[in-house]
């Protein structure tokens, strides 16, 4: 019997060559959907038995809580991961996110229609070898030291990353658009999107988180003055 299910890729071209292939063995493909960012809505609102959710950066923060959210309001819907030749870290993620079980790109189209059914079945549908090294990362975790830093660092833009030093410095918001060579306005921007991303309220929020961890030392000198475009 056919599995009901959805695909989910940041690639168009892959959730539709997925999905016309799962389709012409039999399974039911409710929808083949590009943005990651929907998936969870999407999922929610079809109800699924299992959603096939693609990624290409497992290890990024932030990527499996579309499968929390699926989860918490699904719990019914088993997630299979499709992503890159994994560390253990991306896979341990996925896992403690809630997710199924875990398939590389590379797999043969049989291999991806064996973790759909396992993971109907409630089973986990990953390879033993790579659900050891999930489990050791989970249970025995690497210390990082800086890791925080690092992890706010990538989710901050070269420019984003000069503004907060800017503001570390105790610059406002005319001294950074003069030094960056932009406009008011713009620098005030930049600022609003540092303070988002780093999930702080003021600048002096952003300007201490920023040195608890290391943040700053990662930075480096701040550069010099850029026409804007």
């Amino acid at each position: 019997m056919g599995v009901r299910l959805m695909v989910v890729d940041d690639h168009r071209l892959l959730a539709e060559a997925l999905a016309s292939a799962l389709k012409l063995r039999g399974h039911r493909v409710l929808a083949a959907a590009a943005p990651a960012a929907g998936a969870a809505d999407l999922v929610i609102s079809r109800a699924p038995e299992v959603c096939l959710l693609g990624t290409a950066t497992p290890a990024e923060p932030g990527t499996f809580d579309p499968v929390v959210r699926i989860k918490r309001e699904r719990p019914q819907v088993a997630v299979v991961v499709l992503g890159p030749v994994p560390s253990p870290r991306g896979i341990a993620s996925a896992f403690a996110a809630g997710a199924s079980g875990y398939v590389r790109h590379d797999e043969r189209i049989e291999g991806v229609e064996r973790a759909l059914m396992k993971a109907r079945a409630g089973e986990a549908a990953v390879a033993p070898a790579l659900l050891q090294g999930a489990f050791g990362e989970l249970l025995n975790p690497v210390a990082q030291p800086d890791d925080e830093g690092q992890r706010l660092l990538q989710m901050l833009t070269p420019r984003e990353v000069e503004v907060l030093v800017r503001v570390a410095d105790g610059e406002d918001t005319r001294l950074i658009a003069a030094g960056m060579g932009i406009a008011p306005s713009t620098a005030r921007t930049h600022v609003q999107r540092v303070l988002m991303k780093l999930g702080v309220g003021s600048r002096l929020e952003a300007a201490a988180l920023a040195a608890r961890t290391g943040l700053l030392d990662r930075a480096g000198p701040v550069g010099s003055p850029e026409p804007e475009s």
